[in-house]
């Protein structure tokens, strides 16, 4: 490549646009004007996380768009904090332009001068406006009158694939006696990807057809570690499905807008799965053979039939929708 400016050439017949400008002369001029531009402050979820000796570079997004953005090592390093991926942070700052040159390539980016990660009170506190916005708009309700089995012959149960929160919803079963058909969808149940993901396996179960009842769980966490069960979209899949949800997310003290659009929120997996199936199985196929003793004809026929399901609920094997 020539080192040499070439002449400047015609511009465009028609074109009422100025210029034809060198591309370096038109890179500084815009340099120029982003640097001008206000600084501003700006917040997102961190992804994407990068250290370097000099910079820490990363994305910085959320549902609608992703913005690069910088930090000098130095500035980072004052803030005491350790910013992880899938943190939300809030950023100080302005836009900057790299032009490159003839042996490196441009970069635009949002040179940060502060961050500030946000605290679970601001987390709370925007969980507790969508509360109202739902509440408001009747989401709360749909769930919770759709008639639930007290017997389901088939349960979904939506949780990750490799948590403790699987382990206790079998021995919640177990403890009822039930060995009906289950049906495990798995997805992630933390980051952002989490909600868009548990919302389609839901769907999925729903879809397949046959579950009469589905468990969503999780196990404890921070605030920001439960977000993904206050999103907006994943609570508005809830409260259209219509196969109810038990919810169990988090500890006894947290308390997910997925718990509030559910039929039924439970404080552990364990109490969900128990919650699923509401009477011993054992106490219900005695109750059904020794009804059966005391009816003839049709009316003993039809409660054979349902021990026999009930039987059944033994030896169906369990099923698996993956994400």
């Amino acid at each position: 490549m020539s080192t040499g400016q070439p002449a400047r050439p015609a511009g465009i017949d028609g074109s009422a646009l100025k210029g034809p400008f060198p591309v370096g002369e038109y890179s500084a001029a815009l340099r120029g004007r982003l640097r001008a531009m206000a600084r501003v402050q700006v917040f997102g979820e961190v992804s994407n996380l990068g250290l370097r000796a000099k910079a820490v570079y990363f994305e910085l997004r959320d549902v609608n768009g992703a913005l690069p953005c910088s930090m000098w090592r130095s500035d980072y390093d004052r803030l005491g904090v350790e910013v992880e991926n899938g943190a939300q942070v809030v950023l100080a700052g302005g836009c900057d332009y790299y032009p490159g040159s003839a042996t490196s390539s441009p970069s635009f980016t949002f040179r940060a001068t502060g961050l500030r990660v946000a605290g679970e009170g601001e987390l709370l506190a925007q969980i507790e406006r969508l509360r109202r916005k739902l509440g408001a708009e009747g989401l709360f309700d749909p769930q919770k009158a759709l008639a639930r089995p007290a017997l389901p012959r088939s349960i979904g149960v939506v949780t990750g694939e490799g948590g403790k929160a699987r382990d206790d919803v079998l021995a919640g079963l177990h403890r009822r006696g039930w060995q009906g058909r289950l049906v495990w969808g798995f997805a992630p149940v933390q980051d952002r990807r989490a909600a868009p993901l548990i919302a389609r396996t839901l769907q999925d179960l729903v879809a397949a057809g046959g579950v009469d009842t589905i468990v969503v769980a999780r196990g404890g966490g921070s605030v920001m570690d439960l977000m993904a069960f206050s999103d907006e979209t994943l609570c508005r899949t809830v409260a259209l499905l219509a196969v109810p949800v038990i919810a169990s997310v988090g500890h006894h003290t947290d308390r997910t807008l997925i718990d509030d659009v559910a039929a039924v929120s439970c404080s552990t997996p364990t109490h969900a799965a128990e919650t699923a199936v509401r009477v011993h199985c054992g106490d219900g196929r005695a109750a059904m053979h020794d009804a059966a003793l005391r009816l003839n004809g049709c009316g003993r026929r039809a409660v054979v039939t349902r021990a026999r399901r009930l039987e059944e609920m033994t030896r169906a094997p369990a099923e698996h929708v993956s994400r």
